[in-house]
């Protein structure tokens, strides 16, 4: 089975995020199949990049994000409405 979550990057106590496609089983930092965006939380606001179609494809063929990921592309997709609604 697929899952869409976190891979964490960065220094020791300056986290950042990939977000991949990977199998379920695998290990946190482990071989993933896609990346598929970046989270930083250290930014102020928290800096969420996401290829929105690729998330959607990957959905589409069963990969399960987990609840934090499902936040992230409920709060990205908030940004990105938004984002068009002032231009």
């Amino acid at each position: 089975m697929l899952a869409i979550r976190l891979m964490r990057t960065g220094a020791k106590k300056r986290p950042s995020y990939r977000i991949v496609v990977k199998e379920k089983q695998s290990k946190r930092d482990g071989a993933y199949l896609e990346n598929v965006g970046t989270y930083n939380p250290t930014r102020e606001p928290a800096e969420i990049n996401l290829k929105a179609d690729r998330v959607q494809y990957w959905i589409g063929k069963g990969a399960q994000p987990t609840d934090t990921v499902r936040r992230l592309i409920k709060q990205a997709a908030k940004n990105q409405a938004s984002a068009a609604e002032a231009a």
